[in-house]
């Protein structure tokens, strides 16, 4: 099977609405390779200036030394991963960006596992949607999303992410506003919106719906996912993840109606209540919500108390975690070293 046989699928949305759980499902399916996410594009992209003209050999060969080394110290490993640095040079003389150097080591590793389809769960990716089509990579979309105010409370909860509402409301509202634009854009043949509490009610009835969007047969195989040795490793990778070795979680949902503060969901509602109404989630404070404004003197305080919050979530997590993390954040760090310029000394 060749790389050009090859057909790319990117689930969109936002993080903490289920696509770790969705992946492992679909990478349960034979004719899909769905290997957990090292990122690539939301971490390189911004770093593309450092390396120059990619015309240039030797930086073009940096780009894919560094990337292949970032996706082997991914913290759930890519199982049989080889990737041999001058062969991809030698594939791709005439594709020189990154975004052809991401999609190439996605095909190579379906290729390696004999599958039809690689699926790339990074859902940042939503935000890179035309720079992929423009570069020849149209994946199929699948729109994962979940109720924002339990996305909210759940990234309350761990290491990464925004930590204050109004920032989590703001994420989320612009990384689903992506995502419905790529469905109006592109139309039903070629994305498909789940949400995730059908995901958790009825998992049978949505993977059957996503196999009969992709042409393929739906398999029980894929409901098992969390016997599966990537559920086992991921879970080994992050708290974060424990519960994808576990059977579907049928009633997680509505947690914030218990467990997210009024005030919260009201700034919730009020920066993103439009899109919420949009996926079909009621709300709570309506007109209320609708009325709320927030002055300068507000967003200075939201500000600074999310960058707080964000660094004690970093300081209260547990070890393993960090030190499961350290490896990539190491090679970023010599990455952005290596293209600071040296002082001029005296």
């Amino acid at each position: 099977m060749t790389k050009d046989k090859i057909i790319p699928i990117q689930l969109i949305g936002t993080q903490r609405s289920g696509s770790n759980l969705l992946r492992l499902m679909l990478n349960q399916l034979t004719e899909i390779t769905a290997p957990h996410p090292p990122h690539i594009l939301k971490t390189f992209v911004p770093l593309m200036d450092r390396y120059g003209d990619l015309s240039i050999n030797v930086n073009f060969q940096n780009l894919i030394n560094d990337v292949c080394k970032f996706v082997e110290l991914n913290p759930v490993k890519w199982n049989d991963l080889s990737l041999d640095r001058d062969l991809i040079f030698d594939q791709l003389q005439h594709s020189r960006n990154i975004y052809s150097l991401f999609e190439h080591i996605y095909a190579r590793y379906a290729s390696s596992k004999g599958s039809r389809f690689w699926c790339c769960k990074s859902l940042t990716n939503v935000h890179f949607a035309e720079e992929l089509h423009s570069h020849g990579i149209k994946p199929y979309y699948i729109h994962l999303y979940r109720d924002g105010r339990d996305v909210a409370l759940s990234f309350k909860k761990i290491m990464v992410g925004e930590k204050h509402t109004y920032h989590q409301a703001k994420s989320w509202k612009r990384d689903q506003d992506q995502a419905l634009a790529i469905g109006e854009k592109l139309g039903s043949e070629r994305v498909i919106r789940v949400a995730y509490e059908d995901l958790i009610t009825n998992p049978e009835a949505q993977l059957s719906r996503i196999c009969a969007f992709l042409q393929i047969q739906f398999k029980p195989q894929a409901l098992d996912y969390f016997l599966s040795r990537d559920s086992q490793e991921t879970a080994l990778s992050g708290k974060m993840w424990q519960n994808v070795t576990k059977p579907v979680l049928r009633g997680n949902m509505c947690k914030y109606l218990k467990e997210l503060p009024r005030e919260d969901v009201l700034i919730f509602e009020a920066v993103a209540g439009t899109t919420l109404d949009r996926l079909g989630y009621p709300l709570h404070y309506g007109d209320t919500a609708r009325a709320v404004t927030f002055s300068e003197v507000d967003l200075i305080n939201f500000d600074r108390e999310n960058e707080f919050l964000k660094k004690r979530a970093v300081e209260h997590s547990d070890p393993l975690d960090r030190a499961k993390r350290m490896p990539q954040e190491q090679l970023l760090s010599r990455i952005k070293l290596a293209f600071e310029p040296v002082p001029l000394t005296d």
